[in-house]
């Protein structure tokens, strides 16, 4: 269900940068962003500090590495507006092929090996948390990941098993391939908080 003030703000300060925003990207502003406007008290300010810390603090990943993960965490958790968003943003910083290859098999994807097995991890982390044991973890170890690539990793699947859920409560609408692309290159240059 769609609240109207999601939609078009909930007040006028929120309406104007809504629209403000929304010209400047040439394109509707998409629904995270307008959430975040709505509900600051959690979407936009835990939540955001959160996302950002996850995804532009400092890491063993790359930036477009810890996108695609959470792209393909949304693909589990079936979130086709957090899918379409964070693989805009990933492949600013890595190939295209190699990107839509990933979130349609990270196992025969031409990825690094500890990017393969971090997958795995973060595969049962989502979608059977009870099967995740100590010998999925070592063997992602084993496989060159260090511990804090792995806690990194937890880290962007943690926060996107929370936002893919709220995205799909809330019904985000689904933009375009070009306006997923125009809201990639500000949120690369803005950030999550």
């Amino acid at each position: 269900m769609r609240l109207p003030e999601v939609e078009r703000g909930d007040g006028l300060r929120n309406r104007v940068l809504i629209r403000v925003i929304s010209l400047a990207l040439g394109a509707r502003l998409p629904d995270a962003a307008r959430v975040a406007f709505y509900h600051k008290g959690f979407v936009g300010t835990a939540l955001g500090a959160w996302t950002q810390a996850a995804m532009r603090g400092p890491s063993g990943w790359s930036v477009a590495e810890r996108e695609l993960m959470a792209a393909v965490v949304a693909k589990w958790n079936s979130c086709p507006f957090c899918v379409g968003a964070h693989r805009a943003i990933a492949v600013h910083g890595m190939d295209k092929t190699i990107a839509d290859a990933t979130l349609a098999d990270y196992r025969t994807a031409p990825i690094p090996e500890p990017l393969r097995a971090t997958l795995a991890v973060l595969e049962t982390m989502t979608l059977r948390p009870d099967e995740l044991t100590g010998d999925q973890v070592r063997a992602a170890l084993a496989a060159g990941v260090t511990r804090r690539q792995l806690e990194d990793a937890v880290a962007v699947a943690a926060v996107f098993d929370t936002i893919t859920r709220y995205a799909n409560a809330l019904g985000f609408a689904i933009p375009t391939d070009a306006e997923f692309a125009k809201a990639a290159g500000m949120m690369l240059k803005r950030g999550y908080a």
